[in-house]
């Protein structure tokens, strides 16, 4: 099969090196074309434009950077050669984003699943990112294959609209767990009690999460380099699950002050580093207002 890939980020790049590792023939286009040379290395065709690479590919995958840049991509760049095809949606969004992609889509001949996944370059590299599916069961039994290959059995979770709340929901969970656990671990080492020591009570407790024991030794060295995630896409993701959470009438405000704290993260310079990075956002000497 051959297969088109427009986004060739981190996760996107990572999920091109996957499929061509299991003998998928891959057509990629990138914004910036040089961020596809890892994949045209590794045997991918590199196409000048998004329509040229969806017209050379049975099956299209997208991940780029947020909704806009998605609809204007597929919509306006590579609309005429999209009639046939089914696209799968990577990017985090939001789900009215995605729910207004599928019509238009629909309307031009294509067929849509937004397929969010848990995980990043290391999972997607090992093919079990956890893949979740919003969209009609026939299309995804038309993708069953490529989604295997990147995650095992994919998890149909409804209509569209549906896998990206859950991925939203899953985003929201990242930023809470880690913020909160950097402020625990500030305020134990501020009191003087051995990190160690605390860890092992956490570890045999319920409240432990292993993502706590992922982050730790960043946190520890403060060194947040080589990131799989970045702060800014955890920021981008948190005010989409608000907006979501909003728009069905839920109380937010105990994220509000999350999300404004991670807003702190830009003239910070934090953005493009690890998203547990908003350690350094919680200690002490870090609550001046961005500008004041």
């Amino acid at each position: 099969m051959d297969i088109s890939l427009l986004g060739c980020g981190l996760l996107g790049t990572a999920i091109g090196e996957r499929l061509l590792a299991r003998g998928y023939r891959l057509h990629v286009w990138n914004r910036r074309t040089e961020r596809t040379q890892t994949l045209v290395a590794a045997g991918a065709q590199l196409a000048s434009s998004p329509a040229e690479a969806v017209a050379a590919g049975d099956l299209v995958i997208t991940v780029l950077t947020n909704g806009p840049i998605t609809a204007e991509v597929l919509l306006n760049q590579a609309g005429t050669a999209l009639p046939g095809r089914l696209v799968l949606q990577v990017a985090t969004i939001a789900p009215a984003e995605s729910r207004d992609l599928a019509i238009a889509l629909q309307q031009r001949g294509a067929h849509f699943l937004e397929t969010p996944v848990l995980g990043s370059r290391p999972e997607a590299l090992a093919g079990c990112l956890q893949v979740m599916v919003g969209g009609e069961r026939a299309d995804l039994e038309r993708a069953q294959p490529v989604l295997t290959a990147l995650g095992g059995e994919p998890h149909h979770l409804g209509p569209v609209g549906s896998a990206l709340h859950t991925k939203l929901a899953l985003n929201q969970l990242i930023a809470s767990l880690t913020h909160s656990f950097s402020l625990a671990l500030h305020v134990v080492q501020q009191a003087g009690v051995e990190v160690e020591a605390f860890m092992a009570i956490l570890r045999d407790s319920a409240l432990y999460a292993p993502t706590f024991d992922k982050k730790l030794a960043k946190e520890l060295a403060d060194d947040y380099s080589n990131p799989n995630f970045p702060t800014a896409h955890l920021r981008k993701d948190l005010q989409l699950f608000v907006d979501a959470a909003a728009a069905l009438q839920l109380e937010t405000l105990g994220l509000e002050g999350l999300t404004k704290l991670l807003q702190r993260a830009t003239p910070a310079g934090l953005d493009a580093l690890d998203y547990s990075s908003l350690h350094r956002l919680t200690a002490t000497g870090s609550s001046q207002e961005p500008g004041s």
